[in-house]
């Protein structure tokens, strides 16, 4: 099979497309053939050695942690999905070494969900890890139907899904953003707000009696803003900010879960849920991919297609 390996701790240039033997799949796990594979900033961040202080790295490497594709063969006790089932996952192990950045990936059931039949495999590959970073923080602050929730970096692939997640259960959903992305914002159903200096103001502009729940997809200044406006940090959530749990909010580390993606995906089949897919590269461009997604300039999903049967 065909996959994308990186030799040691490196960044995009150590990228090389490699044929390597087909993935033994262990009991609990089925063999996935991957048709694409979303591309996340912690797929760069952990192939530099970010991620090395708490995660076991095994190389030759194979990163990626987003997949969608079809079921191949299963384990010896992995009856939940058949082969030819279409799956999703986020697969993310408990070391780093076979990710989806390759033809074929062996993943435990648990990790995985069925596709969504409305998207395309482009927009499932790019749901798994955002949609359930967005699902795990909205969870994790208890949002819900009647709350006012402010979610900083609004327009981002996480921050676009948890807007849509809020705005599903009935929450009023006040969005962070560059005034460019303040009418994308609004078609979520959000109010936008622009970032920056006399934000909090301006909040509280949009909000006279206050917000209920924050989530913050950037860290630094806006958890501080977001503290202020809450009273409190107890219904704060941060992926980006350690500091969050130290004030007594929550930072959150997104787990794996096929429940969760179920979830997700039900939401997508509903209309609900949208994944923006910006620009799908071939698996080879994978360094491309990279270079792109560390720039911060997308709106949408990057995707690599990795095989088309």
């Amino acid at each position: 099979m065909k996959a994308i390996t990186l030799p040691s701790y490196g960044g995009p240039d150590a990228l090389a497309l490699t044929e390597l033997p087909e993935p033994k799949v262990a009991p609990g796990e089925v063999l996935v053939q991957v048709r694409a594979a979303g591309v996340n900033p912690v797929d760069w961040k952990l192939a530099a050695g970010g991620l090395d202080p708490i995660m076991v790295s095994h190389f030759p490497m194979i990163p990626g942690w987003d997949i969608a594709g079809v079921v191949g063969r299963n384990g010896l006790d992995s009856t939940e999905f058949a082969p030819g089932d279409e799956v999703i996952g986020y697969i993310r192990k408990d070391s780093a070494e076979h990710g989806g950045y390759a033809e074929q990936v062996a993943v435990p059931v648990r990790m995985l969900a069925r596709k969504p039949r409305s998207y395309s495999w482009a927009q499932a590959a790019g749901l798994p890890l955002a949609g359930l970073t967005a699902l795990q923080s909205a969870d994790r602050v208890g949002a819900g139907p009647d709350d006012t929730v402010l979610v900083h970096a609004a327009a981002g692939g996480v921050g676009s899904l948890a807007v849509q997640l809020l705005v599903a259960r009935g929450a009023r959903v006040i969005g962070t953003a560059s005034p460019a992305n303040h009418e994308f914002l609004r078609e979520l159903g959000a109010e936008p707000v622009a970032y920056g200096h006399g934000l909090a103001e301006r909040v509280r502009a949009l909000a006279p009696d206050g917000i209920d729940a924050a989530l913050d997809f950037v860290g630094g200044e806006s958890l501080d803003v977001s503290v202020e406006l809450l009273g409190s940090a107890r219904r704060l959530a941060s992926i980006a900010d350690h500091r969050a749990a130290a004030l007594g909010g929550h930072y959150v580390w997104v787990r794996p879960d096929g429940i969760g993606l179920a979830t997700l995906a039900a939401l997508a089949d509903e209309g609900r849920l949208t994944v923006f897919v910006e620009r799908v590269l071939p698996l080879a461009e994978a360094a491309e991919a990279w270079r792109l997604n560390s720039e911060g300039h997308t709106r949408g999903k990057l995707v690599l297609a990795v095989s088309e049967s």
